[in-house]
């Protein structure tokens, strides 16, 4: 799609669709969105996916925080023409979007990773393929063709299997490695809690594992659990169902097999590492070549060591809320972290994107581009991969007419003029 207008095709299709009485495919009004997605989705799929650390107080303090912005439009500019594109890391992007890694997409869609990677490559933005996707990157960038993928990475406690990771990243063609900080240990997600469910411990969401060579060996080797098995129940006998379902193979051999609890298990012991500090950065740098972008900086300390240690991007995040209750909210510490910054690396931000006016506000706050989240995710909980291209459709149509009533041209003029004093 051009970046040219792209606001006003958008907003005509619709408009000239209506008066044949067709209605967009998913809902353009935000809270509508989330609505009509948490009628349809199951209620641990949106527990797991709408769902914050305790209280959710980041949840809405992320939200509040764009709500204490307010643009200040300019007049009289020529605006006819208007260019939305950004580069990063050498490539030319038609819109400063990208869709953020989201783990066990299955959760809201069957198609999961595969639609979004549809999605994806039909506007030629960036995937950021999540460690916890429910297909494996290979698969996943198959699909995407062309189309650009960055690659998302919980430092797992096995040296082999970060290892194995990155090699796999570089092979499918990833733009970036994008090094996840805030989540070595789960937070105290409460609707999760409430309902007792974790995806990974059903076998959903560790694609990347199970699809692993390195993990492979790791699950063969493992010894069998010791002791006696609890009486089964329901639940369980349709858990153990699940992670055969989800291992490699014919699910009536996985059933009699026991290499697909022990995955379970085993990634479970892995999955991310709680002694992970900045020195082992050096060992990352030595093992790729790819640029290394840094998530979940919130403090502007961290983003002065991030550029002591030599990596290549920061996003501002905290994780769409779901990790620390109280924490502060992700547009709150984006200015001092590109203070600090000040031009170096390209400073992308994460947490709260709900519409095209809110990507505005956080360019003007200083972030190069922005990752999408949640609103896709209901997209594509209410119509696959048409769905999830159209949330993000709608939210770069909207960047593009707020620019044009804005008085702006260009990503580029976007500045903190543009936006009234907090």
């Amino acid at each position: 799609m051009s970046n040219d207008a792209v606001g006003r095709a958008v907003q005509s299709r619709i408009y000239r669709a209506g008066v044949f009485g067709r209605r967009p495919v998913v809902p353009v009004e935000p809270s509508a969105l989330e609505a009509a997605a948490r009628a349809r989705m199951s209620e641990v799929a949106w527990a797991y996916v709408a769902g914050g650390a305790g209280r959710q107080r980041t949840v809405q303090a992320n939200r509040d925080a764009f709500d204490r912005r307010r643009i200040v439009p300019r007049t009289l500019v020529d605006v006819e023409h208007r260019d939305t594109s950004v580069r990063l890391f050498g490539r030319r992007l038609p819109a400063p979007l990208l869709f953020a890694p989201i783990g066990v997409l299955e959760l809201a869609h069957r198609d999961a990773d595969h639609a979004v990677a549809r999605a994806a490559r039909a506007l030629d933005l960036p995937m950021v393929i999540s460690s916890q996707a429910s297909v494996p990157m290979e698969d996943v960038a198959r699909t995407l063709g062309e189309a650009p993928r960055w690659f998302q990475l919980y430092w797992s406690k096995d040296d082999d299997v970060v290892d194995s990771f990155v090699s796999r990243a570089e092979a499918i063609g990833s733009d970036a490695l994008v090094v996840t900080l805030d989540t070595h240990v789960l937070g105290w997600r409460t609707h999760d809690l409430d309902l007792a469910y974790l995806p990974f411990a059903r076998g959903e969401g560790i694609a990347q594992y199970t699809s692993d060579p390195a993990f492979r060996r790791l699950v063969e080797a493992r010894e069998p659990s010791a002791g006696p098995s609890p009486r089964p129940t329901p639940s369980a006998v349709r858990a153990l169902h699940s992670m055969a379902r989800h291992y490699p193979g014919r699910t009536r051999d996985n059933l009699r097999s026991p290499l697909p609890r022990a995955a379970v298990e085993t990634f479970l012991d892995v999955f991310s590492r709680s002694s992970l500090t900045w020195t082992d950065l050096a060992r990352l740098r030595e093992r790729t070549s790819l640029p290394i972008v840094l998530k979940g900086i919130q403090h502007p300390g961290d983003a002065a060591l991030a550029l002591e240690h030599g990596v290549d991007g920061i996003v501002v995040s905290n994780h769409g809320g779901r990790q620390v209750d109280g924490a502060i909210g992700s547009l709150d510490a984006l200015p001092a972290v590109v203070e600090v910054v000040d031009g170096r690396i390209p400073v992308l931000f994460d947490s709260g994107i709900r519409s095209g006016a809110d990507v505005v506000t956080a360019i003007a706050l200083g972030a190069t581009a922005v990752l999408v989240g949640r609103p896709w995710v209901y997209g594509l909980a209410l119509a696959g991969a048409e769905g999830a291209r159209a949330v993000m459709q709608h939210v770069w149509a909207e960047l593009d007419l707020t620019m044009a009533l804005s008085g702006v041209r260009s990503v580029d003029e976007i500045g903190p003029d543009l936006l009234a004093p907090v």
